[in-house]
């Protein structure tokens, strides 16, 4: 009998022990469950400041200064297209035959107006006419009709010739090349 209360006595020590240990762990799991809620509000708090801030314009600077000052004159080109500084030159009406494979004949019929920077790229423009007619003619004389397809047909043909009018009429800048009449015949 007096062993089994020994025993007993030592269970109950055990017992103990084992509660007081689980309280602890439960504090420390506690603590640590809220070491991360704060953490959380932190990151959270912090990132919104940062979009606010970004939205309202307030990190401008600090983006202009690491981008080197690309996105300034990206803004100042956008601010001069949208004050109306551009001048318009209309090119003469092209007639070209498109490349089909075959024997049957395709005609494109294009229109095309330029969008110059400035009033003195004129003379520059008509002075090179023949250079750039000769550099659209041969770029069009290549195309297919698939090419042509869909508003990304005529996006990556918009792209094309303003490149090409760029390389003819350095250093004058063209801005864009405007669509008046396109007709595959």
């Amino acid at each position: 009998m007096a062993d089994d209360e020994l025993d007993d006595d030592l269970d109950e020590d055990e017992e103990g022990l084992e509660g007081e240990e689980g309280e602890e762990g439960e504090e420390q799991k506690s603590g640590r469950k809220r070491l991360l809620i704060v953490i959380a509000a932190v990151l959270a708090i912090i990132l919104g400041g940062t979009t606010a801030a970004y939205f309202l314009g307030y990190l401008q600077p600090i983006i202009n200064m690491i981008a080197g000052g690309e996105e300034a004159a990206l803004h100042d080109e956008a601010q001069a297209m949208v004050s109306g500084d551009a001048v318009f030159y209309d090119l003469p009406e092209m007639l070209v035959n498109l490349n089909t494979g075959d024997r049957k004949s395709v005609y494109l019929k294009i229109r095309v107006s330029l969008e110059l920077e400035k009033a003195e790229d004129i003379p520059k423009v008509e002075g090179l006419m023949p250079r750039i007619v000769d550099n659209f003619q041969v770029y069009l004389r290549e195309l297919r009709i698939d090419d042509l397809k869909g508003s990304a047909g005529m996006y990556r043909l918009r792209e094309e010739l303003l490149k090409r009018v760029n390389v003819a009429v350095s250093p004058a800048k063209v801005s864009d090349v405007l669509f008046k009449e396109m007709l595959v015949q």
